[in-house]
C-alpha cells in the first residue's frame, strides 16, 4: 500500500521570520539599500544645513522648505540603512518588506526632489527601483519554508 506523503520536514512548514540571504539578489538589494540610504542621509543633512548645493525653485507644485525636504530624506535614509543592515547581516524577512516600502517611498520622494538636484535625484530613483526589483525577485525564493540540508 502506498501512502501519499511529502518529503520530511516540508509538510506543514511555514515560513519563518528569519532566513539567511541565500540569493544574490538579496545581497544585491542589501548593498543597494545601504548605499541608497547613506546617500539619502547625506542629501538630508545637506538640505537641513541649508547648503548652497541645492537650487531652490519657485512655483513648484510640491513646494516644501529645503529643511523640510531634508528631514524627509534623512528619515527615509535612516530607515533604508536599518533595513539594509538587517537584511545584510541576518536576512530578516521583515527587512525585505520594510525595504520594499521604504525604497518605494524613496523613489517617490526623489521624483519630487528632481527640481532641487536633478542628477542626484535621478540616480537615487534608479537605485530605489533596483532595490524594489531585487527584493521582490528574491523574496519569492526565500520566503518559502526554511530548507534543511
Amino acid at each position: 500500500m502506498t501512502t501519499h506523503s511529502a518529503r520530511p520536514g516540508t509538510a506543514g512548514a511555514t515560513p519563518s521570520a528569519h532566513h539567511g540571504p541565500v540569493s544574490g539578489t538579496s545581497l544585491f538589494a542589501a548593498v543597494l539599500m545601504l548605499f541608497g540610504g547613506v546617500m539619502a542621509i547625506l542629501e538630508g543633512v545637506a538640505a537641513i544645513a541649508r547648503n548652497s548645493v541645492f537650487v531652490v525653485t519657485r512655483h513648484y507644485a510640491f513646494e516644501f522648505s529645503l529643511r523640510g525636504w531634508g528631514w524627509v530624506h534623512l528619515i527615509l535614509g535612516i530607515a533604508l540603512v536599518a533595513a539594509g543592515g538587517a537584511l545584510f547581516l541576518g536576512g530578516a524577512l521583515w527587512a525585505r518588506y520594510l525595504g520594499v516600502f521604504v525604497a518605494s517611498l524613496g523613489a517617490i520622494a526623489n521624483f519630487l526632489w528632481v527640481p532641487y538636484y536633478p542628477l542626484w535625484a535621478t540616480i537615487l530613483i534608479a537605485v530605489n527601483i533596483l532595490v524594489v526589483w531585487a527584493l521582490c525577485t528574491g523574496m519569492h525564493k526565500e520566503a518559502g519554508p526554511a530548507r534543511t540540508p
